[in-house]
């Protein structure tokens, strides 16, 4: 307990004297995971808006696909990358292995699937409800998919956040692909098993408790992003009636 204690002090020492070795892994680990996310972002809203409306030969398949690859480990995906990007790999003529680059690949490869996969409930979601009328008034699958995306784009960025949660708190695949290189590659999660292995408690807890701060962050946001959500259709349900009980008032006047 007592070293526990003494840890937990130096920490938060470390945390409000804003420590540079500290300071420069968490600005690094966030903007991985950000460069990540937006990557993946760009590519996952689009393609799961589109699955979420077209209707192909081989849809089940490929959802499947898509289903199976949110259940690979971090540590697979980070292996993968690492072959393609190893000197003999398809892609070592780039020179990424053990860099930023990397990184951001190995955690956009892992984040796609997951922001597609929940791009594509949501979408789908309102293509139950609305798709019909959409399609009565000659929108096709990609205007449909684009409009109904629109029309969730609160529900998508709960979807936004969650996956840069996800990318955050990766350890595997980063660890692999970058190295854990001190003052290049090194970020908050492969930081802590770092340190912890080495007995540096202070840093490892020092991270932990900012990591910890952010995943809550994000679930604060997303928490009142889904409350607002509701309190604005609440408005819009009630707005209605209002205004069409008005009209026929007019009317009669």
């Amino acid at each position: 307990m007592t070293t526990f204690l003494a840890s937990a002090n130096t920490a938060l020492q470390l945390i409000t004297s804003l420590d540079a070795g500290l300071l420069s892994i968490v600005l690094r680990s966030l903007f991985v995971s950000a460069s990540a996310c937006a990557i993946a972002c760009s590519i996952g809203l689009l393609l799961g808006a589109w699955l979420g409306v077209a209707r192909f030969a081989g849809r089940v398949g490929v959802l499947t696909l898509l289903n199976t690859l949110l259940a690979v480990p971090s540590v697979v995906v980070g292996l993968v990358v690492y072959l393609l990007l190893s000197r003999s790999g398809p892609l070592g003529f780039l020179g990424w292995l053990f860099s930023f680059k990397a990184m951001v690949l190995a955690q956009t490869v892992l984040v796609l699937p997951v922001v597609t996969a929940l791009t594509r409930q949501v979408v789908e979601d309102a293509q139950n409800l609305h798709g019909d009328q959409l399609q009565s008034l000659g929108a096709l699958p990609l205007m449909r998919s684009l409009l109904l995306a629109w029309d969730e784009r609160y529900a998508l960025l709960t979807v936004v956040l969650a996956s840069f949660g996800r990318a955050i708190s990766e350890v595997g695949a980063v660890m692999i692909v970058g190295g854990n290189i001190d003052g290049f590659t090194r970020v908050m999660t492969t930081a802590i098993a770092l340190e912890t292995s080495k007995g540096d408690l202070p840093l490892a807890l020092g991270l932990g408790l900012i990591l910890l701060a952010a995943v809550l962050l994000l679930n604060l946001l997303i928490g009142g992003i889904s409350r607002w959500r509701e309190w604005h259709e609440t408005l819009a349900s009630t707005a209605v009636p209002l205004r069409a009980s008005t009209h026929v008032s007019e009317r009669l006047v």
